[in-house]
């Protein structure tokens, strides 16, 4: 007898990532992540190591947070991440056919990322130096923190105050430890150049640094010294890669100065001497991961010149190739999912990818780049999802406006014609984010409970192009609005659905948009507003990113657009509110603080509107993805009973 998807998923699920190939493709190790039941709820990990082809997953270490494992260039070791005793990742290594852990590294801060050198003696790591950090022992006795700077604190990382990310080399024994960069700055994503000498950085180094989100990329020679400016002409980079004879690199990056490369990047040919040549057109939204969770997945530059990258378009995410020289570029694989993982042989003739699917939270894919031929490595979930059968999506797109809308329908697995159901809108976050193929927790706990849920990319969403991306820009709100309400006049003809059962969900932007809505529109019955923007004059100086995010979406700093910000802030419409709102906020959210949500709950209930202000402890605006298992079955849990009891 098959069950809905109930909000407990969080402890049900299991999952997979950081998938890393050996060098010659015969072992593929990665992570494998659960819930441990219990008092604590703990969120554990380890590392797996398959043989490939066809060969059976087993457990490999036997920490409780094991990540990123990385095979050194000959095979024979993997290094990886493992907390120490105070929670700090240090970079660990063991033989790849198994024996004891040693750890490398005690770096104070601890190890956000790292690197094989080519000939695998030497290790480059990513580490925090905080010259605030102090062994003594206060106890009770309260320490003041100065602020110098506008940037000294971001969601779900906290504080920083003067502390920066910079490089160091240790050799691959755990000796000699030395630090390369320095800086009021953050150097991070260290890449090797071929031949050992020379190390590829990212780095924010620019004056007006704390108040835009600009990235450039830097050179350093490996025994350190001055760095090296490589990106002249590039208002942004993401990712980078050396050209196999190390006189060239590929970058994934922007020259736009109002435009983010996490938003849209294109993929560039650097050379010294020379302006950056770019090598592809925004069809194609090349994958970055997400800020302070993922690093950007691997981006490979062959010997034959071909650069393999994944891309997102129209909500689908695939494996692109594409020519150095110029030419096609060609689709290897994909389609019908979200990829947010890559990793390729050292002849770039194997890759494995991470996939989330509609019918699948995700799984590990091995794809032969010549042919694109795919077979699916894992299925960790089958038993549940053979037991809990997912929502079904449909997919339609209508103009208006000058833009073609793509939405996507979810309905119940049970789903009859002869019935009629409550409708959800979702709204995804942003404004930049997109919904794509694949399984969405929210939208499944939603749709097998018996509701169609409407997901719907309005303009103002990534991997339709710029141009479409860009519309929202000071028009929050607008036009995207519009488009929002157009798709769901659109399904409520249907004969399947109840008009008078209509709710709205979103989070983040999504938690923006629901807040916009129900001030400018009685049809909706309930709403639910997860970590909503709702004052954007007061989140210009509250918001972790108030100023670098804010001045290019909201249309420039207080002083030239305080008008604007009132008028596209939703409390301003808080008066119009009919519909029984719910509003769900973290409390260590620095991205959209949670007085966001104070300021509005206080307004409406002050107004003798319906309104229930739910607050989750220790939660960063990231909690949803990152946050204790508690509180993310209790935001589903929450939802759930909001569309239940008023729909």
């Amino acid at each position: 007898m098959s069950s809905p998807i109930l909000p407990d998923i969080v402890y049900k699920l299991r999952g997979v990532g950081d998938p890393a190939l050996s060098p010659d493709g015969s072992r593929l190790a990665y992570t494998q992540s659960w819930v441990e039941q219990g008092d604590g709820m703990e969120a554990r990990s380890r590392i797996m190591m398959l043989d490939l082809p066809g060969g059976h997953s087993r457990e490999f270490t036997q920490g409780n947070k094991d990540t990123v494992p990385k095979f050194s260039p000959d095979g024979r070791t993997l290094a990886f991440l493992r907390p120490d005793d105070t929670g700090k990742r240090q970079v660990w290594r063991m033989e790849a056919g198994g024996g004891e852990a040693r750890s490398l590294t005690n770096a104070p801060g601890g190890v956000t990322e790292f690197s094989w050198s080519p000939n695998g003696q030497r290790l480059v790591i990513c580490a925090d130096v905080d010259p605030e950090a102090s062994d003594e022992d206060t106890g009770s006795i309260p320490k003041t923190r100065v602020v110098r700077r506008i940037r000294y604190r971001y969601d779900t990382v906290g504080w920083r105050g003067d502390a920066h990310h910079h490089l160091f080399i240790v050799d691959a024994d755990g000796d000699n430890l030395r630090q390369i960069t320095d800086g009021d700055w953050d150097d991070l994503s260290p890449k090797w150049s071929p031949d050992g000498a020379s190390i590829a950085f990212l780095s924010g180094r620019r004056d007006d640094r704390d108040f835009r989100a600009l990235i450039e990329l830097y050179v350093v020679a490996a025994g350190g010294g001055e760095a090296e400016l490589r990106s002249e002409g590039l208002s942004g980079v993401g990712a980078v890669t050396w050209s196999p004879g190390g006189d060239r690199m590929a970058v994934l990056a922007t020259e736009d100065p109002d435009g983010l490369v996490a938003w849209q990047a294109w993929l560039y040919v650097l050379e010294p001497g020379k302006s950056p040549e770019r090598l592809t057109d925004d069809s194609i939204k090349p994958y970055l991961g997400f800020p302070s969770i993922n690093q950007p997945p691997e981006l490979a530059w062959t010997e034959d010149g071909r650069i393999l990258l994944l891309g997102d378009k129209q909500g689908e995410s695939f494996l692109f190739e594409i020519p150095v020289g110029g030419g096609p570029v060609r689709t290897v694989a994909g389609g019908g999912c979200q990829s947010t993982a890559l990793t390729l042989d050292q002849k770039a003739g194997q890759a494995v990818v991470l996939s989330s699917t509609p019918g699948s939270p995700g799984d590990l894919f091995q794809i032969e780049v010549a042919s694109g031929v795919e077979a699916k490595l894992t299925g960790i979930n089958h038993e549940y999802l053979d037991e809990h059968p997912t929502a079904y999506m449909e997919k339609f797109t209508f103009e208006r406006a000058g833009f073609g809308i793509e939405c996507r329908l979810w309905f119940p697995p049970d789903f009859q014609t002869t019935r009629q159901y409550p409708l959800l809108l979702d709204v995804h976050g942003g404004p930049n984010g997109a919904f794509y193929d694949s399984f969405n927790a929210v939208q499944q706990v939603l749709a097998t409970a018996g509701y169609l849920v409407l997901a719907v990319n309005p303009r103002g969403s990534s991997t339709y192009g710029d141009d479409f991306m860009k519309a929202v820009l000071q028009d929050w709100g607008g036009e995207d609005y519009l488009d929002l309400m157009a798709a769901v006049d659109l399904v409520v003809d249907r004969p399947y659905v109840d008009s008078n059962r209509l709710g709205i969900h979103g989070y983040s932007y999504g938690g923006f948009m629901t807040s916009w809505t129900v001030g400018h529109n009685q049809h909706f019955q309930a709403a639910v507003a997860g970590a909503p923007c709702t004052d954007l004059f007061s989140m210009y100086g509250t918001s972790d990113i108030g100023i670098s995010f804010g001045e290019v979406q909201w249309g420039g700093s207080m002083a030239d657009a305080a008008d604007e910000l009132i008028k596209h802030s939703p409390i301003t419409y808080a008066g119009n509110v009919s519909a029984p709102l719910l509003l769900l906020h973290g409390e260590a959210d620095n991205r959209c603080p949670i007085s966001q949500s104070e300021e509005y709950f206080t307004v409406l209930k002050r107004l003798g509107k319906e309104v229930e202000f739910v607050r989750f402890p220790d939660c960063s605006h990231l909690f949803l993805r990152v946050g204790h298992p508690k509180m993310r079955e209790e935001y589903l849990a929450r939802t759930l009973g909001w569309f239940d009891k008023w729909l």
